[in-house]
């Protein structure tokens, strides 16, 4: 793939993704939340271990059938249903309720310091991903919410990535068009979606192993670089 030259001067701003490239979920799974099988127990104390296999890949096909990111409720209930649960409002409460983000996810070691740097070198910032409404609070909790002046999020948006909305809301968000902003994802495939809208684009590859068809970086204090 043919991509336009980045250099520190073309470039004004950073669209990050969220999960992969700075967050990751502690435990190694995003969804459902690390703690579904135990608040789902606390209500069905029959249901045997095994059996949440089958109903988180339901939720998993759910998920990949939606258009954008579904309601936390309605996804809870594909996967109660599977297990033959009755998705009472109380259950379904409980399966939303607020808990503090370091219990379930962890942002990785060079996101702090490299997120800080550029902003004192004065890069604006921003989120697009695909996640619920919510992200931003998780990002609260973690201590990496100050650092972005806007969100793109799917649930909010109504529509996912490489859909052009996505990367359009951040960078006229930011008041920047396409070329002077650089997106950042853990998806190759959106990376490149990305340059052909004519933003810049590094793919985030935490594990080197493989081939990118799009411009790479294994850590993101590499792209202290560009700036």
């Amino acid at each position: 793939m043919t991509t336009p030259p980045v250099t520190p001067d073309s470039l004004r701003a950073v669209l990050f993704d969220s999960g992969g490239v700075l967050l990751r979920p502690i435990g190694g799974r995003w969804n459902p939340r690390a703690d579904f099988e135990d608040t789902v127990l606390a209500h069905a104390p029959s249901i045997a271990p095994e059996e949440f296999a089958a109903a988180i890949a339901a939720g998993d096909r759910f998920f990949a059938a939606s258009s954008s990111t579904p309601d936390y409720d309605d996804y809870h209930r594909v996967m109660l249903r599977r297990l033959g649960v009755d998705p009472a409002p109380r259950l379904l409460a409980d399966l939303r309720r607020e808990v503090a983000p370091d219990v379930f996810l962890e942002t990785y070691p060079d996101v702090h310091g490299t997120l800080e740097e550029l902003g004192r070198r004065g890069v604006r910032m921003a989120v697009v991903s695909d996640a619920w409404p919510d992200l931003p609070r998780l990002h609260a909790g973690l201590g990496i919410d100050r650092f972005f002046e806007a969100y793109a999020i799917s649930a909010v948006l109504g529509c996912n990535k490489p859909d052009p909305r996505m990367y359009h809301h951040a960078s006229a968000a930011l008041g920047l068009p396409p070329a002077r902003c650089l997106f950042v994802d853990d998806d190759p495939d959106l990376v490149a979606a990305a340059i052909r809208l004519g933003y810049a684009g590094r793919a985030m590859r935490r594990d080197p192993a493989g081939v990118s068809e799009v411009p790479s970086i294994t850590t993101l204090t590499e792209l202290l670089d560009l700036f």
